[in-house]
């Protein structure tokens, strides 16, 4: 299986217009510049047009930072 975190790092770039963000496991909304509720939307929408996954509400709940969201994209991967 791919590295997720590598492809999510130009997808975070763009959508909070930040070229040399570094984003890791434990990035999330209150210690990255810009991620926003709004950014939040577009880069969910974005990260399930990239890897061809789609996220439930109640998954997304549980989410916490960058390493959950990897941990997810990687279970849907498998499921395939």
């Amino acid at each position: 299986m791919a590295e997720v975190l590598p492809a999510l790092q130009p997808i975070f770039r763009d959508i909070l217009d930040h070229p040399s963000l570094q984003i890791t496991r434990d990035s999330n909304a209150t210690n990255v510049r810009g991620w926003d509720s709004l950014a939040h939307i577009s880069l969910l929408s974005a990260i399930e047009q990239e890897f061809g996954v789609k996220f439930a509400l109640g998954e997304l709940d549980e989410l916490k930072n960058v390493g959950d969201m990897i941990d997810l994209i990687e279970r849907k991967l498998a499921a395939r």
